[in-house]
């Protein structure tokens, strides 16, 4: 089975529930970026969620989805679905819960899945809010879940996540020499290329995505020469 996203360095991630004008989604699909990833917190529906994928899928890229919710999956037209398990949560739900509910409830693409570990770091993210993840964890307790993420369950991908803002490159490191076998994906607060080299030195992986609304396509394209 091939497994393109174990390749990529640069991927861009697009919120449904945020609008960016036509002209501006060609310029990010041609950016250089490696894949779209569509993906949000709050206010994902099937509509919205359906309206982007509709808006991305003419260009040549792959198309992930990252589903918030069981009621938000939509397979049709896209590469894969990256689904996460914030390991750093106080609910299971967040773990395993949404999951279960999905695979009970719901035909599940198993040949699109890729499970994704997240660890969730900025406090004031809605993502934090939201699965009331523990955020205050030293670089060691990073580094243990990662290794937990990586050899006890063989998570293919772990996401180091700040989400909306520039996380601490020593949790990075961190979590780099801890891991095995897995992809390290880093997102939060890349709104430059210095940024996304310091953060490249240690993820194989980094994501970019408030930039792209708050300062244009330019720096996206300055995140995207900064680590291919």
């Amino acid at each position: 089975m091939q497994q393109p996203w174990k390749h990529w360095v640069h991927v861009t991630k697009l919120d449904p529930d945020k609008r960016l004008p036509p002209n501006a989604i060609e310029e990010v699909a041609t950016s250089g970026t490696d894949a779209l990833m569509l993906s949000g917190t709050l206010n994902v529906t099937r509509e919205n969620l359906g309206a982007l994928v509709d808006q991305v899928a003419a260009y040549d890229l792959p198309v992930v989805v990252e589903p918030a919710s069981p009621e938000s999956v939509i397979i049709e037209r896209i590469s894969s679905l990256f689904v996460p398990s914030v390991l750093n949560s106080t609910d299971v739900q967040w773990i395993v819960g949404k999951h279960r509910d999905w695979v009970l409830h719901q035909r599940v693409p198993w040949e699109l899945v890729v499970p994704e570990a997240y660890i969730v770091l900025n406090p004031a993210s809605a993502v934090a809010r939201v699965t009331r993840a523990t955020c205050s964890l030293s670089p060691r307790e990073v580094a243990a879940y990662t290794t937990c993420a990586d050899r006890y369950f063989h998570f293919p991908i772990v996401y180091i996540e700040y989400s909306g803002t520039y996380g601490d490159p020593a949790v990075v490191k961190a979590a780099s020499e801890a891991v095995e076998s897995a992809v390290l994906y880093y997102g939060g607060g890349i709104d430059s290329g210095e940024r996304a080299a310091t953060m490249g030195k240690y993820a194989d992986t980094i994501v970019v995505g408030n930039a792209v609304y708050e300062k244009g396509v330019k720096v996206l394209r300055d995140t995207v020469r900064a680590v291919q």
